[in-house]
């Protein structure tokens, strides 16, 4: 496979920033200031969206009816450990939902407050 390289996020000390990683093994994936909303639900129950992620492999794109309608989505993987964390809006169909296109679900029972 090769070797895995982790990015590690930091957050500035004069803030109140989180830093959010994988459940399983604590790899950083995103901080506090890339949530965009907090009021998504994922197969596990409470998610956030997110507009950057690091760390993440991406599955295959596939089509997924959800509660706002039809997206194309991709699952993301953890590179360290390989569990599922979420998804990656690939394609909504709708226009009302375009704004989630090439936006992350990181699921919080998926995750952790890392700092």
């Amino acid at each position: 496979m090769g070797l895995i390289f982790k990015r590690y996020l930091e957050a500035p000390t004069h803030c109140n920033t989180r830093i959010f990683g994988c459940s399983e093994c604590k790899t950083h994936l995103s901080t506090s200031e890339d949530i965009l909303s907090k009021a998504f639900q994922g197969q596990h129950g409470k998610a956030y969206l997110f507009n950057h992620v690091v760390n993440v492999l991406e599955g295959q794109p596939e089509d997924r009816n959800m509660t706002t309608g039809l997206h194309t989505v991709k699952d993301i993987y953890c590179t360290y450990c390989q569990t599922v964390v979420g998804w990656k809006y690939e394609k909504a169909y709708e226009d009302s939902q375009k704004y989630k296109e090439g936006k992350y679900i990181l699921e919080r029972q998926l995750m952790c407050e890392v700092l």
